[in-house]
């Protein structure tokens, strides 16, 4: 630990690396946004899909496989290191383009769905754990901020070229060609440009500490249910994922009901995601009034965009209404994401990460489930009126029940190990 200590993090300090890394979350971004205006429509357009709720199907496994790597990805990028995990998730994501190009049936649309899973779990998980490992503990907010902002400027700018594109072409294959050309270049930069970082994390890390190595199963039990704090980002950031479904699945679907052209479609939903943007200010300005709230005006306004869009009838009042719900999530999802990373001991900080952004992600699978129903036996319209609700109280827990976790400004203390079970030492390798 003596060497390690000696090593210093700060974004100035590691600039370099920490631009490669926001490149590469804007990468992971491009390639989930290249689906979002296009492939629900191509469902029902080109393979003839009929059924609501099987469209939505495909989110339900990429949502089941994303929540569970996840918990897994933190696992592994404590073990073997954040770079081979980042590599991983980048090869797994070459075959993707392929199989969106020639898919004959639905099938192979959620089975590339899976792969785009495995790809969003392991390298957006690395790419956020790699800056906390970079950033200093006081830029911690604002780390994950600029992570969230690029690669969800990522998926805004996918959906917007690849609705442009099929608007000019065709849904395929022309839409995925651009998506090819994202996933080999990210690979490139991932294998031949990244270095490693869990380094930094073991420099700040004090095993003397008592919360220091805390076991897996430990880890699981304290962020998912063990800390009310914890709890209630979880449950949080598990709703708010209803509302990134809704306008993958929902949104398209409903606005080309209405008659709006897909251009115009991917212009919509491109918008909502483009405000993720300003989680670039965002997640610093919780690094100066805490996290809480933040997370809770941004739960409400969240669920207020989305109910509006159901009560207009035209493109402005959509785009305006998408940007609202856009901003809320803006507000809300970096600083969830801080929660844990605040109340976790840096030894096992990438884990604690891991279970909640699992619970975080299990959302989408049990999102487009409610919201698939929805769609079939009620209306598409029920499908927004759900996801609105449930915002407005998982809202509300946050409110009751989150305690402050910022350093400077929290009263959040984690509970204490249990007595009966003594703390595991880890040495270095």
């Amino acid at each position: 630990m003596s060497t390690s200590t000696k090593l210093k993090q700060g974004i100035r300090e590691h600039k370099g690396q920490f631009s490669l890394h926001v490149l590469l979350v804007f990468a992971t971004g491009l390639t989930i946004g290249s689906e979002r205006a296009v492939v629900p429509v191509l469902g029902r357009d080109v393979l003839g899909v009929e059924s609501l709720f099987v469209i939505g199907s495909f989110v339900v496994s990429f949502g089941v496989v994303k929540s569970i790597l996840n918990l897994y990805a933190g696992k592994w990028g404590e073990e073997y290191g954040r770079k081979p995990v980042l590599v991983l998730g980048w090869a797994t994501a070459l075959p993707l383009p392929i199989i969106l190009i020639f898919a004959p049936s639905w099938a192979w649309i959620s089975v590339g769905n899976i792969l785009l899973g495995i790809n969003q779990a392991l390298t957006w998980s690395m790419a956020i754990n790699a800056k906390i490992d970079l950033a200093s503990p006081s830029e911690r907010g604002l780390a994950v901020g600029i992570d969230e902002a690029f690669g969800y400027s990522g998926v805004a700018v996918g959906a917007w070229v690849t609705g442009l594109i099929a608007g000019q072409w065709n849904l395929r294959p022309e839409p995925f060609y651009f998506l090819a050309v994202v996933v080999v270049l990210a690979f490139l930069i991932s294998v031949f440009l990244i270095k490693e970082t869990v380094q930094y994390a073991h420099a700040e890390a004090d095993d003397d500490h008592h919360d220091a190595n805390l076991p897996f199963n430990e880890v699981l039990k304290r962020a998912t249910y063990g800390d009310k704090t914890l709890f209630a980002a979880a449950q949080a950031g598990h709703i708010e994922n209803f509302v990134d479904t809704l306008f993958w699945i929902a949104v398209p679907l409903y606005l080309t009901s209405q008659g709006l052209g897909i251009a115009a479609v991917g212009v919509v939903v491109g918008v909502h995601s483009a405000m993720y943007f300003l989680q670039i200010g965002t997640g610093g300005l919780a690094d100066r009034i805490g996290r809480r709230p933040p997370v809770i005006w941004g739960m409400f306004l969240a669920g207020a965009g989305v109910l509006g869009m159901v009560l207009v009838e035209s493109y402005l009042p959509w785009a305006v209404l998408a940007a609202a719900s856009g901003l809320g999530m803006a507000l809300l999802y970096p600083n969830l994401m801080t929660v844990p990373s605040d109340a976790a001991h840096p030894t096992w900080r990438s884990a604690g990460m891991g279970v909640y952004r699992m619970w975080r992600d299990s959302g989408y699978a049990v999102g487009a489930v409610l919201i698939g129903l929805s769609m079939q036996f009620v209306n598409i319209e029920a499908a927004f009126y759900m996801t609105a609700i449930l915002m407005f109280i998982s809202g509300a827990i946050v409110y009751v029940w989150m305690e402050e976790t910022h350093p400077n400004f929290g009263t959040h203390e984690p509970p204490a190990p249990a007595t009966d079970s003594p703390t595991p030492t880890v040495t270095d390798d």
